[in-house]
């Protein structure tokens, strides 16, 4: 005796019709957004691959100077990159970069706003934590199926599926940190008159950097990590390097990307968890 329903054909179907209708009334609008998200990742594309590699290398270790004050951290920063180009993928990273830079802004235009509204709001926090469950729980795959349906294959739809990705870890770690300010600091800065919009900018945001530079690291990590899931609908970079030698059965072009790839991961995360790491011990200095 057969217990299951069988309505998947029919969600399908329902959902099949869904984004159809969406292509078709909002099309136009779909296509306007592709059209300036694909001019933004062109122009920084094109800025980063014509740049000559020794210039990139030191923008890059003077970065990692700024951040860490370490000479031991720039070193290796830069290492990391000179090993990049010395795998012969210099302009697949310089790609990849563009791709990320443009995922990572989106995240932080949509991430920090969100991180915010739920620390302020607790409705609106029960409305978006199950969202975020839901975007983390996905397989990151699954994003590219509406994205390449709504956008078609190319960049965009991979910047956007990255976007949905990523974004979760900094929505999350900005809504802890403005959490975490003491109640005693907000009552000091409202007895002196402070409004809500001077305590978020002057007093909330200030002292939950370190937790939002730590979201930033994880979203810069989770976007990275779909730089290859990206790479099959037609993203280029490194992803594209590592896909190929999958789809050649050839180990050592896929080991190429995928070193340099970790070079690339090493690269953001010591320099963004160096960023974090200078703004709290600021902050407790400060306190």
């Amino acid at each position: 005796m057969d217990i299951f329903l069988n309505f998947g054909p029919s969600v399908a179907e329902a959902v099949n019709r869904a984004v159809e209708s969406l292509v078709v009334t909002y099309g136009d609008g779909f296509e306007a957004f592709s059209g300036a998200v694909l001019t933004v990742l062109v122009a920084l594309e094109g800025w980063l691959r014509g740049m000559p590699p020794p210039v990139v290398l030191a923008l890059i270790a003077a970065v990692a100077y700024a951040a860490s004050r370490r000479w031991t951290l720039t070193l290796g920063v830069a290492a990391s990159m000179w090993l990049i180009g010395s795998l012969g993928v210099w302009q697949q990273a310089m790609q990849t970069i563009a791709i990320m830079s443009v995922a990572v802004g989106m995240s932080l235009v949509i991430g920090l706003p969100v991180g915010v509204l739920m620390a302020r709001s607790s409705r609106v926090r029960a409305v978006v934590l199950p969202l975020l469950d839901l975007m983390q729980t996905i397989p990151s795959f699954v994003y590219l199926i509406p994205a390449a349906m709504l956008f078609g294959l190319g960049k965009v739809p991979a910047i956007l599926a990255t976007v949905i990705y990523a974004a979760p870890p900094l929505i999350r770690l900005t809504d802890l940190g403005i959490r975490l300010v003491d109640t005693e600091v907000l009552e000091a800065s409202r007895a002196f008159g402070a409004t809500r919009v001077q305590m978020l900018f002057g007093v909330q945001l200030p002292l939950a950097l370190p937790n939002i530079m730590q979201g930033i690291n994880q979203t810069l990590m989770m976007a990275l990590a779909m730089v290859v899931v990206a790479s099959m609908i037609g993203a280029r970079g490194l992803g594209e390097t590592v896909l190929l030698g999958l789809q050649r059965n050839d180990s050592g072009q896929g080991a190429i990307g995928g070193l340099a790839i970790v070079a690339l991961a090493i690269v953001f995360d010591r320099v963004t968890q160096s960023v974090g790491l200078r703004l709290q011990s600021r902050g407790a200095s400060k306190s």
